[in-house]
Formats: C-alpha cells, structure tokens, sequence
C-alpha cells in the first residue's frame, strides 16, 4: 500500500512537471521551475525506493527465501507457570502491549486451572481453540499485518529518535539498542511481578509476609526432593535476604528482587545466591566447593558466558585443567583449596546471567544482522531495510517445510 500510495505521488509529480512545462512554452519560464520539478520526481523515485518491502533480497538470504510469500507476523501465544528458558522482549512497545495482554489472560487461566480448580471449566466443543479469547489474538495478528493500521517502516521512522539518545547522532549503537532492551525487559518483569504481588498479597496492604508466600504449584506438586524445592529458592532464608529493610515484608522492589534475584543489587540476596551454588554444586556435602566439583559444572558455566560475550579473560586452548585452576586460584583467596559462597560472588552473575546479559545478546544479534556495512551500528536505512530483524516472523511448526529460518529466539 505504502508503495501504491507513492507511485501515485511520482505520477502527480510527473503531471505537474508535464503542465508546467507546457505552461513555460506560453509564458516563458525559467528552466530553473523545470529542474526543480525534476528534482521533486527523483526524490519521490527515492522513496518509493525505501518503500517497505516485505520481501527483501535480505530477508529471502537470511530467511533462506526467495519464494515470494508473505511475511506474517505472529504474537507469541503460549505462556507456562514453570520457567523452562528466558524468553527475550519484544523490540517494539506496541507488540509488547500486545503479547502482555495476551499473556495477562492465558495467565489468569492457568491461574485458576491450577490455584482454584474448582473454577475452571473444562468442557469446550470438540475441535475448539483450548487458549482464551482466541478470536481477540487473531484480530491483533490481523492488526499487526495490516499495513495501512501497522506499518513496519514508519514504526521504526518513529522507533529510531528513542533509541539513538547516548548521543544524538542518527546512529544506534550496541549500548544504546542494549539499554533499549532492558528498559522493555525491567517493564516486562516489574508488570509480572505485580501480577504475583497481587494474587500473594492476601490483606492487599501492598506488602508480602512469608505467610503470606505459597510457592508455585510447580514446586508444590513436584514433592520435597525436587530440585525446585530443594535449592531453596521459596524458603524463609530467600525471604529474609530478599527482605533488605529488615521489616519482615517484602515490598514491590523487594518482592521483585525475590522473584528475580540474579538481577538485585542486594548484597545479601547475591550471597544467598552463592550458598545456594555451594549447596546444589557441593557432591560430597562439607559445606563447600572443591576443585573437582568447580571443574565439573561451575566452570563450563562460566566459560560459555564469557565466549558468548567475547570477552573471555582465560585462554582455552591449552590443557582443558589449566584455565579452570587459574580461574579457581583467583577465587580461592584464602587459599585453602576451596570455594566458599563468598568466594563465589565474583562469578554469580555468570552462573545466573542478569537482564542486561540477554539484552546485550539481543542487541548484538540484531546488530549483525542488520548493519549493512559493518560499522558497528545502525542507520534508519539500515533498520528499514531489515525489518524483520526487528519484527521476527514466528511460524507455525506446520509452516516447517518452508525454506525460511526465521530465528525466533530473540521474540
């Protein structure tokens, strides 16, 4: 449409030119009214040129395209009370909205099936959509696909003066795409931790008592030897150390942090955290963390968190030991040959990765692919010209013997 719609604009431009030149035969005009028309025609040519174009020559390579379809845009559509993997933000707040909403009511279904049983009902007409207001998702999706309502372009034409702030300088950075990235993520993860703050919080006084907490159901059905329950992570001592006031109630920032501990600036919580490394990682129970256990475990935990950085500050090319006992040296300040929850803090947020760990890994992924001349940043053009590496495809696994290979990890 957008295309349609300038074509139309170049054939005016063309009329005019045409008029005015017939007009300049009869009234003498200047050349300078005919070059200037012809000027207005090759800037309207230019941007029809940078008109979207769903079916880009790029998105066919990276997509492995080349079969004409269209691209649609799908919202993510299924939602889990038990975490299996960390599900990045949607680059573009309008589609985040969106996806929220929808999870808002596929999460208070499943709050009822599994809090409040006796409320749910179970009994849909054969054939029909298990997931809730079906019809309400699709119209989004229609939405999302409808140029004339949704339109890629001018979306990332109105996008791009947000994220190019640090500085101002019509180029979008990996730093500046990375703060992008957690600021929509610290809004994701503060509207979910409202959404259990309310349901937790009984006498609704804005604060959570551990007697107030129930753990999830997941960790409740699982039994007392699950690895849930047994790390610890919904016990009084998680509590007390997300409780940084001491007053024995969590408030939203407090109740967040327990919820998301990787992510606090809570001494004690990080530290909690560590002993809960030393309780699940310590095989042979004396409190603490040997060579051997660091080794195996610890260790490849820490050298994939630095290579998917590339900023690994050991080398691995030597003898597979060698990194992992000059990294467990340095650990190891009193030297006793032992790793002690102390001792770990320098790495935890390598074992638990925080939210800037995967906004940067967006932002990096979204920077190589879409930076056309390699500079390390991005252009408007360039954004316009990769759109769908900012509005990722999602198909369907039926839509699996198509050739693209849409990376949907980073939706």
């Amino acid at each position: 449409m957008r295309q349609i719609s300038c074509e139309r604009l170049y054939l005016a431009a063309v009329t005019d030119l045409v008029v005015s030149s017939s007009s300049s035969f009869n009234s003498d005009m200047s050349k300078a009214s005919v070059i200037l028309y012809i000027t207005v025609g090759i800037l309207v040519l230019f941007l029809v040129s940078y008109s979207p174009k769903k079916n880009s020559d790029h998105d066919h390579h990276h997509h492995g395209g080349g079969h004409g379809q269209h691209h649609r845009l799908k919202l993510r559509s299924s939602f889990n009370f038990k975490p299996t993997r960390h599900d990045p933000i949607p680059f573009d707040p309008l589609v985040a909205d969106m996806e929220r909403r929808r999870e808002d009511k596929e999460w208070e279904r499943q709050h009822i099936d599994h809090s409040h049983p006796e409320l749910a009902t179970h009994d849909p007409a054969p054939g029909h959509e298990s997931q809730p207001e079906w019809e309400d998702f699709m119209d989004a999706e229609d939405y999302l696909n409808d140029e004339e309502k949704f339109n890629v372009t001018d979306r990332l034409i109105s996008l791009f003066p947000k994220l190019d702030v640090s500085p101002t300088d019509g180029f979008v950075t990996e730093s500046e795409l990375t703060e992008w990235n957690m600021q929509s993520s610290a809004k994701e993860v503060m509207h979910r931790t409202q959404r259990d703050m309310d349901v937790h919080d009984r006498n609704k006084d804005g604060f959570i008592s551990f007697s107030e907490y129930e753990p999830p159901s997941w960790v409740r059905n699982s039994g007392n030897d699950s690895f849930g329950y047994n790390m610890g992570w919904w016990k009084e001592e998680h509590f007390n150390a997300s409780d940084a006031n001491g007053d024995g109630l969590l408030n939203l920032t407090e109740f967040n942090d327990f919820l998301h501990p990787a992510d606090t600036k809570n001494h004690e919580l990080l530290l909690w955290l560590c002993k809960e490394e030393v309780r699940e990682r310590d095989s042979d129970k004396d409190g603490k963390i040997g060579f051997e256990e660091f080794y195996h475990g610890l260790f490849d935990t820490v050298r994939n968190y630095e290579e998917d950085n590339h900023n690994a500050t050991h080398p691995y090319h030597d003898l597979p030991e060698d990194p992992a006992k000059q990294l467990f040296s340095q650990l190891d300040k009193d030297g006793d040959g032992y790793l002690s929850d102390v001792e770990l803090l320098p790495i935890i947020s390598k074992i638990h990765p925080t939210e800037h760990y995967y906004a940067k890994q967006q932002a990096d992924y979204i920077i190589s692919q879409a930076d056309s001349d390699k500079d390390g940043r991005l252009t408007l053009a360039e954004m316009i010209e990769h759109p769908y590496v900012f509005y990722s495809a999602i198909f369907n696994e039926d839509d699996s013997d198509d050739d693209y290979g849409f990376h949907d990890e980073f939706r």
